[in-house]
């Protein structure tokens, strides 16, 4: 199994651009998904909850900074800008609507990685209070999107680190059916049950010493799931 890449959503209109991006990006292991407008990327950005948005100001149906407003309604995930755009009173103004940076073109593709990878690290350590998270034998690294037991990387699948990355992150805490589904699956599948009894037991096949008696992923009877905190590594 490939462990889950982070995804970056592309919006810019000029073909050129949107491909010497997509190169740069997936050559340094990232996923990409394009668009060429910006009411279409606000609805992948929705849709597909992208770990990071790069955003040109000059699209051909709204101004960029209007996507920059329209995901932050919802979301706190980066936004850097991209534009030719290279006065004070714009940058500022696209900081003001919400973006996290600001690289003016003709870029550097080595400098713009090096900023997406910052704020791809910021971000993890806003969401997490560090890029790393741990639990008992479970070590989970946020900005490599790895996971370790007991020291050893372990491969997950994409949505298994997601669910897996939700446990971590609200450990402790009683999280309803409902709950878990419209964060890791989407609002679409808040009522499919299924997927997430099957992950579940993925989950626990995969991080417990012994799926048949888990000890991190309990089971909430009615209600959900709740992941334990445990204070040392299992060695079993």
């Amino acid at each position: 199994m490939h462990q889950k890449k982070s995804t970056i959503l592309i919006i810019e209109d000029e073909p050129p651009i949107r491909k010497l991006l997509s190169i740069s990006l997936e050559g340094a292991g990232y996923k990409v998904v394009e668009s060429n407008s910006g009411r279409e990327g606000l609805r992948l950005a929705a849709s597909i909850k992208p770990e990071m948005v790069l955003l040109d100001l000059g699209l051909p149906d709204i101004d960029g900074k209007e996507v920059i407003r329209g995901v932050r309604a919802w979301s706190q995930m980066p936004v850097i800008v991209c534009s030719v755009r290279s006065d004070d009173a714009e940058i500022v103004a696209a900081l003001d609507a919400g973006a996290d940076d600001y690289v003016i073109k003709p870029f550097n593709s080595d400098v713009l990685l090096a900023r997406i990878h910052a704020n791809l690290r910021k971000a993890a350590t806003l969401a997490a209070g560090d890029p790393e998270l741990t639990n008992g034998r479970i070590r989970m690294d946020l900005v490599r999107h790895e996971v370790f037991l007991e020291g050893k990387k372990e491969s997950f699948t994409p949505k298994e680190y997601e669910l897996l990355r939700y446990f971590l992150t609200h450990r402790g805490k009683m999280l309803t059916h409902k709950q878990i589904l419209q964060e890791v699956w989407g609002p679409a599948h808040s009522e499919d049950m299924q997927y997430l009894r099957v992950y579940v037991g993925q989950l626990r096949e995969k991080i417990e010493p012994d799926a048949t008696a888990p000890m991190y992923i309990i089971t909430e009877p009615g209600i959900g799931y709740r992941m334990e905190t445990v204070n040392e590594a299992i060695t079993a």
